[in-house]
Parts: structure tokens; sequence; C-alpha cells
């Protein structure tokens, strides 16, 4: 009778285990990420302007791009847009600050550009990137 029940519960906390596994996976999907890793105002600005670009931006799910200020002293800032481990655009900031609309411009160009070439090197494999 023990025997029953204990295999009972064991298979309805089973059962309950799978489904919210299976539940957890299917709702949780972090993925055309971009990580903001900017310290300054002008930084902030460029990586807020940037990610509503990003989202309009077709096939971005499963790529991920990183945003990188760097402070470099006396001369303001150094931003890095970062994409498949490779450093798709650069730009230096001054201390004042100053409009960044076609910084921007120039950073999702590249980064669209990026998220072209990535695609065609995944779509053939048959050609090796040290060929010439």
């Amino acid at each position: 009778m023990k025997f029953k029940y204990c295999v009972l519960a064991f298979l309805i906390t089973f059962s309950f285990a799978n489904t919210s596994k299976s539940i957890a996976q299917e709702e949780i999907e972090l993925s055309g990420l971009i990580l903001d890793n900017t310290i300054s105002r002008q930084g902030h600005e460029f990586a807020n302007q940037l990610s509503r670009f990003w989202q309009e931006i077709p096939n971005t799910f499963g790529k991920n791009v990183v945003i990188k200020e760097i402070i470099v002293p006396q001369a303001g800032t150094q931003l890095d847009v970062i994409f498949d481990n490779k450093s798709v655009y650069r730009t230096y900031l001054g201390r004042r600050l100053m409009p960044i609309d076609e910084r921007v411009g120039q950073a999702v160009y590249r980064l669209v550009d990026a998220i072209a070439q990535s695609d065609s090197r995944s779509s053939s494999p048959d050609l090796a990137d040290d060929e010439w």
C-alpha cells in the first residue's frame, strides 16, 4: 500500500518537473541582445540610439552586440561596437557633448554589413576564410 502511494507521488512529482522544464525552456529566449558597457552620458546616448535601430534590423535572432566604452585620459572616450567577437565600428568621443546621430548611422550601417557577411559565411561553409 505504501509502495503504491510512493510510486504515485513520484510520478506526479516527475510529471510536474518535466512540464515546468518545458515551459521554462519555451519562455526564456534571450537572443539578439545589445550589451551596454558604456560609462559616460554620450556612451549611454549612443547605445540607446543604436538599440532603437537594432530592433528594426531584420535577422538579428541569435546575434549579440557589445557596445564597449574605454576612457582615454585627456582625450575623451573610445566606443567600440563588437559583433561576433570582432570590432565592427570604433569612434572617439571628445569631452564635450556633440551630436552623435551621424556616428550611430555609420555604426548601424557597418553592423548590418557584418550581419550580412556572417550570414553568407554560415550559408556557404565550403568557402574557407583563409582562401585567396
